[in-house]
């Protein structure tokens, strides 16, 4: 770690002016979206700014959905969130090119990335007096069955609604029942949920999209510019985005006044060579400056205590599952408390950069939906946040599930969630907790967690709480990554074996046992207070490799045909997605077991679909 902290910020040139239009806006956003909700066409993008920006249909439809609740917020007024969307359509130039300076200055956790797009919404909630609303009652009906009724005076509303959630919901589905004015939901299909509140009331957002990680400067931002965009509408974004493109761009090590709307907003662009887990450099030249700056501590720093609280004893659990990088669903009553926890957990490895893909927000009508929630291969390694309670259903075979309520400060130690077994997830009624048949390597702190509860008592800031944690898991991370380092470095040919008259010298292969043998008198131990088995971490993919070779061995050896005797058709579907999993699994990622087993489980596979109804046979060989 300390090879971050050597060298010096290079003096960087002055950029020259580029011709492009929008060139110095793009250095900072691609572009600010406009998104509505319409009773016709449901949500749909307003506007583009600037106009000349393309997006791709796929990206329009992605980042419409993902600007929008996806479950009932329960009351009106405005709420602030993020996303991270996949780029489509392969690669496109931008206005603004520094030739990949700013990556080679910023840290890991803070470079532009080219395949995913930040979306750093606003979403503006308020009742609609244009829009006629009639009286609606509830009944439930069976799911293939559902139309809508009417009654009152909302005939032409429900007329829409039918048009539109036909549209939504796939063609051939009809819609029975009658809703009354308390609804909160449509309920199709036995367990889709769809926002009532959405037809009753004016939605709109605003979002900004950048390939930038700074959620505090853009959230910063949007509560400066959203209030004012609403009420004067697109003269005001315009105006805007013409002050952002004066801004200069950002550079790794600067401090920068940003000014819009009448207000300077002061940050520093963190740069490589920055110490980890120190403080930020002081802000400067706030003399000159009229009216005075609003300075931001941090351009991407969340409020790590608030959305850990209900999870502080667990925190040494979530950074293991995000060092290893296993598959984990955060489930939160609103994109709000989602985007915050993901992004909170994939800082937990700060400074480096959590390599996993991850969505602080994510919806049903992602492209990525399906790809997620099948069951014929295992998750993928990915951190995902979600509102809908029909994810409940939908990821239940993931492996970790975190389920969250709101986010609330009070004066005592919040109630800490429960590690619970996977089997107790249910529908809908599900509490808070973790649902994980994961077993820790290390020990909870608990010196840190009384050092937190001290600072609870005597009303310390939540910022310096925050720091706390912050020191504790950047000390976590240190720890495993510095014999790591110590041994490649050995790996090095030394100094004096390179010179200018001969070809540099081989570097020395990476040899795992080698490597681990150094953990004896070299390991986490010498720099980390924190007791457990460090040494089983390292190797904790090794091990769960050969615990899922060992298992199949097992299911070979099994007679599954006498499992199947008293097994109803659910059970015996079941095993078949399961094994196609670990069959997937197995090839996937070459598990140390021999072709020959792997060819065993397929046939066992073809075995039990063979017993089963032939409409069942069917669909299982079509998937």
């Amino acid at each position: 770690m300390d090879a971050l902290c050597r060298a010096e910020p290079r003096p960087r040139r002055p950029a020259a002016a580029s011709p492009l239009p929008w060139a110095r806006f793009s250095a900072w956003l691609d572009c600010v979206c406009v998104v509505t909700f319409d009773l016709e066409l449901g949500q749909a993008m307003e506007l583009v700014y600037p106009h000349d920006f393309r997006l791709t249909e796929k990206e329009k439809t992605s980042i419409c959905y993902l600007s929008f609740p996806d479950s009932y917020s329960g009351g009106l007024g405005d709420t602030q969130f993020s996303f991270r969307l996949r780029q489509s359509g392969g690669q496109r130039t931008s206005h603004y090119e520094d030739g990949g300076e700013y990556n080679r200055e910023a840290p890991l956790t803070l470079q532009r990335e080219a395949a995913h797009f930040f979306g750093y919404v606003y979403f503006r909630q308020v009742k609609d007096s244009s829009m006629k609303r009639g009286y609606f009652q509830k009944r439930i009906d069976h799911p293939k069955n559902w139309r809508i009724g009417e009654t009152g005076q909302g005939g032409d509303l429900l007329s829409s609604f039918h048009t539109r959630l036909k549209r939504l919901l796939g063609a051939g589905l009809t819609l029975v029942g009658m809703l009354d004015s308390s609804a909160k939901y449509i309920v199709t299909l036995g367990c889709f949920l769809f926002p009532m509140a959405k037809f009753c009331v004016g939605n709109e957002s605003l979002v900004l999209v950048s390939r930038l990680p700074y959620v505090n400067l853009f959230q910063s931002l949007l509560q400066l510019i959203a209030p004012e965009y609403f009420d004067k509408l697109e003269p005001c974004l315009e105006a805007v985005c013409n002050e952002i493109d004066q801004w200069p761009p950002p550079v790794p090590g600067q401090t920068l006044n940003l000014p819009v709307m009448g207000v300077v907003i002061q940050v520093r662009i963190p740069s490589r060579v920055d110490k980890p887990g120190s403080s930020p450099v002081k802000q400067f030249n706030q003399e000159n400056l009229l009216p005075a700056p609003m300075v931001l501590p941090s351009i991407h720093e969340l409020d790590l205590f608030r959305c850990f609280q209900p999870v502080l004893i667990h925190i040494q659990m979530l950074w293991e599952l995000m060092l290893l990088g296993e598959p984990m669903v955060v489930m939160a009553p609103s994109p709000t408390v989602s985007s915050e926890m993901v992004l909170a957990l994939t800082s937990c490895l700060a400074p480096l950069r959590y390599c996993c893909d991850y969505r602080p927000y994510f919806t049903i009508h992602d492209s990525e939906f399906k790809e997620y929630t099948t069951r014929t291969q295992a998750p993928p390694n990915i951190v995902v946040g979600v509102t809908n309670p029909f994810f409940i259903k939908t990821l239940q075979h993931w492996p970790h599930i975190l389920r969250v309520g709101e986010l609330r400060m009070s004066g005592d130690l919040p109630k800490q969630v429960k590690v619970k077994k996977l089997a107790k997830l249910r529908t809908l009624d599900t509490k808070p907790g973790i649902y994980t048949s994961y077993k820790t390597f290390l020990h909870k702190d608990k010196t840190l967690i009384k050092r937190l509860l001290k600072g609870i008592q005597r009303k310390r800031p939540s910022e310096v709480q925050s720091a706390l944690l912050r020191r504790h898991l950047l000390e976590l991370t240190q720890s495993f990554i510095i014999p790591l380092e110590h041994y490649i470095a050995s790996l090095m040919p030394l100094q004096r074996a390179i010179t200018p008259w001969k070809n540099p010298p081989q570097i020395r292969p990476f040899r795992q046992e080698d490597f681990m043998k150094t953990l004896e008198h070299a390991g986490p131990q010498l720099t980390c207070v924190l007791k457990g088995d460090w040494l089983g971490l390292y190797r904790h993919k090794e091990m769960t490799q050969k615990l899922e070779a060992l298992h199949l061995e097992a299911i070979c050896e099994a007679n599954i045909v006498a499992w199947m005797k008293d097994k109803s058709e659910v059970e015996i579907v079941d095993l078949v997605l399961k094994l196609r999993e670990k069959l997937v699994r197995a090839r996937c990622q070459h598990l140390p077991v021999k072709e020959e087993t792997l060819q065993r489980v397929g046939l066992y596979i073809e075995t039990i679909i063979g017993s089963l109804p032939e409409d069942l046979q069917a669909v299982l060989h079509h998937h």
